[in-house]
């Protein structure tokens, strides 16, 4: 965690480069920042949320990010607040933790806006994106195995039902064989080497996705266990907010959406009892849904910003009912990433 400093980088979060985040005027107005109010920015990036919670009233936030460039970057933030922004380099999976140590029992407000970012994308070193020449990484954290150590070691099973389940692609059986005959031959250690094996199976019309996108998108969810971290910080939203605290998710990927829509549909209702069972006391309502649609970006955003064009807001507020104990679902089970790596 920090209260500022000196990065030696250019201070992107806090300098004069302002960075408008995805969904940025209907997050902030259903976040409902006050004077007063705590915030947790769940995934700071370049600290777009973070500056307009920060703008929007006397208000405290608490950014989080695994990427410790991110957090790096962000020390121009911190100081141009005068200490009204922590950072702390961690998942947003732990926000309950991460809010405690910086000393905040319950919070006003919780935004998280999920994936990768455009910072993450851009530099090819990151190795997200198939447009550049980079090792084949994919972590934003930078511990753990990495998108290469994945496609060098899991098993052609494995591989296609992760690109299937997570990039929604049709052809992931294809592609995974590809892979595996690839790898046989040489290790598969760059952005455009799996790109290249990728297209020679997928084959695109004008005016197509590039055919490499859902299969990076799969191993770049897989890789950084994103669905996984999504269910653990929708549970640590709901037992860190305060009552008539909010929750406002944008999401860009259909699994994720349907995740969220799911938890705060699940939340927002008392479960009813069986006629044919002995009479057990219902968990009372933990959210009440706010947006019963999903928002989405209108003409003039996705004019300057075509991202937007898949993102999904949605958002609930707390009630004063006992976080539940139940855990939050995944939509399937696949390999932990550590057995993918051992080829289990």
């Amino acid at each position: 965690m920090t209260m500022g400093g000196d990065s030696g980088e250019p201070a992107v979060a806090g300098g004069p480069a302002r960075h408008i985040p995805v969904l940025a005027r209907p997050a902030i107005e259903l976040l409902n920042a006050r004077d007063g109010g705590t915030f947790i920015d769940g995934t700071f990036g370049a600290g777009g949320y973070s500056r307009l919670i920060l703008e929007a009233a006397d208000t405290r936030v608490i950014g989080i990010d695994r990427d410790q460039s991110a957090i790096a970057r962000g020390f121009g933030l911190v100081d141009a607040y005068a200490g009204r922004l922590t950072l702390a380099e961690d998942r947003f999976s732990a926000l309950d933790r991460v809010a405690r140590e910086c000393g905040a029992d319950a919070v006003d407000g919780v935004v998280l806006d999920i994936g990768v970012s455009s910072m993450q994308l851009d530099e090819a070193e990151r190795g997200f994106s198939f447009r550049q020449e980079g090792p084949l990484d994919m972590r934003m954290g930078g511990t753990g195995p990495s998108a290469a150590d994945v496609i060098a070691a899991a098993s052609e099973r494995d591989l296609a039902n992760i690109i299937y389940l997570l990039g929604e692609e049709r052809q992931s059986r294809a592609i995974a064989r590809a892979i595996v005959a690839a790898r046989a031959e040489a290790p598969i250690t760059t952005t455009t080497a799996l790109a290249d094996i990728v297209a020679r199976v997928v084959r695109g019309k004008p005016g197509d996705i590039h055919p490499a996108t859902r299969t990076f998108q799969a191993l770049r969810i897989f890789v950084n266990e994103e669905l996984h971290e999504l269910a653990e910080g929708l549970a640590a939203a709901e037992r860190i907010l305060k009552p008539g605290g909010r929750l406002v998710v944008v999401s860009f990927h259909s699994l994720e959406d349907r995740m969220v829509k799911t938890f705060l549909a699940e939340r927002s209702h008392t479960p009813a009892g069986s006629r044919h069972l002995p009479q057990v006391e219902a968990a009372p309502a933990t959210f009440t849904v706010l947006t019963k649609r999903p928002v989405t970006a209108d003409a003039d955003e996705l004019a300057a910003n075509p991202r937007a064009r898949s993102a999904k807001l949605r958002a609930g507020e707390r009630t004063e009912a006992a976080p539940r104990s139940t855990d939050v679902e995944q939509p399937f089970q696949l390999p932990s990433l550590a057995d993918a790596v051992r080829g289990r």
